[in-house]
């Protein structure tokens, strides 16, 4: 009887706008990934036109892309995109987020890959 493959489990995490995940190929199997990008920003007091955005990559091609009014002056607001990617046996991944804002700072982006099994 065969163990069963522990689910692969790959995560990095930024301090700034800038955060890169890079998820070897597997030569013998197909996998499939559960993505999750959370951009986390911290907003002025002040926070008049502030604004924070996210782009997401993968594997150099943009896949979602958001800007929007940051909330909660004194506080912190986000942005979060989930999707699902199929990588095939042989190739590796990619996958890039992007912080931008305007009177917000970024305080935590994080990117996530879980495989599913």
């Amino acid at each position: 009887m065969a163990a069963q493959a522990k689910p692969e489990l790959w995560r990095t995490e930024a301090g700034d706008a800038v955060a890169v995940l890079n998820i070897p190929g597997a030569l013998k199997r197909a996998r499939s990934f559960d993505i999750d990008v959370s951009l986390l920003v911290r907003v002025p007091e002040d926070n008049a036109e502030a604004w924070h955005e996210l782009t997401l990559e993968i594997d150099g091609k943009r896949q979602w892309h958001r800007r929007i009014a940051s909330s909660c002056p004194g506080q912190t607001d986000g942005l979060d995109y989930h999707c699902r990617v199929v990588l095939e046996a042989g190739p590796a991944l990619r996958i890039r987020a992007v912080a931008l804002t305007r009177g917000a700072a970024v305080q935590r982006l994080l990117i996530e890959a879980r495989e599913d099994l």
